[in-house]
């Protein structure tokens, strides 16, 4: 009876074979999937970025194209409305909406050089006669036919002088442009009537410097 019990307890005593276990495997498993995971959601955020990025470039290049564009001023034409380094933004798109018109500041390809580009005042508009003579502009049209002489006190100085002794008829689509400048201006009174085909656009916003900063708009003349 005693070796029977010894060995029952023997039995007892004898540990569980050991079943194979899966949570290792599953462990990975996750591991994995969750890799998988985190690489998807970088590819889809790396994918979205350049998305974005792309579409922001071609937006850009749509509105330096055809809606603004920045120009510096070259030279003392402009004085002293506009100096020699000022940072313009140019409004391009405007001119297609509507005519420019008189008093706008303009750039424009120099019609004798369209590499270069100015920048000037309109002065006369299609259709109208301009002349110029003993210091005054006057400018015949359909609605003042015996013509007025402009007043550009809000842009000139009394002391500027206007030189010439000028008269020219604009034809469609034609416009006359001056330099504030008068006496140091290459303008319609050295080469001629500008064509609209040349001109970009209308000095918009004065952007540089900082502390002559100015959105320009439209002139309002006394006649």
């Amino acid at each position: 009876m005693e070796i029977e019990n010894k060995n029952i307890n023997k039995e007892e005593k004898k540990e569980p074979a050991t079943q194979p276990s899966l949570t290792d495997k599953n462990v990975g498993m996750e591991q994995s999937d969750d890799l998988m995971d985190k690489v998807k959601n970088f590819l889809d955020l790396s994918f979205e970025t350049i998305r974005v990025v792309i579409i922001s470039l071609i937006i850009i290049f749509i509105i330096r194209s055809f809606v603004i564009q920045p120009f510096f001023v070259k030279g003392s034409s402009m004085m002293p409305n506009f100096h020699d380094g000022d940072y313009l933004i140019v409004n391009e798109i405007g001119y297609h909406m509507e005519k420019p018109q008189r008093g706008d500041v303009i750039i424009f390809k120099y019609p004798n050089d369209p590499s270069q580009y100015f920048i000037k005042r309109v002065i006369g508009l299609p259709g109208e006669k301009i002349e110029i003579r003993d210091n005054k502009i006057t400018i015949y049209n359909s609605e003042k036919p015996q013509g007025f002489v402009l007043d550009e006190s809000a842009y000139l100085a009394s002391s500027v002088i206007t030189s010439g002794d000028i008269s020219e008829q604009l034809g469609d689509g034609q416009y006359y442009v001056l330099g504030d400048n008068r006496p140091n201006s290459s303008d319609s009174r050295r080469w001629g009537i500008l064509d609209q085909k040349f001109i970009i656009g209308k000095a918009w916003v004065r952007a540089w410097p900082f502390d002559d900063f100015k959105v320009f708009e439209g002139l309002k003349y006394n006649s």
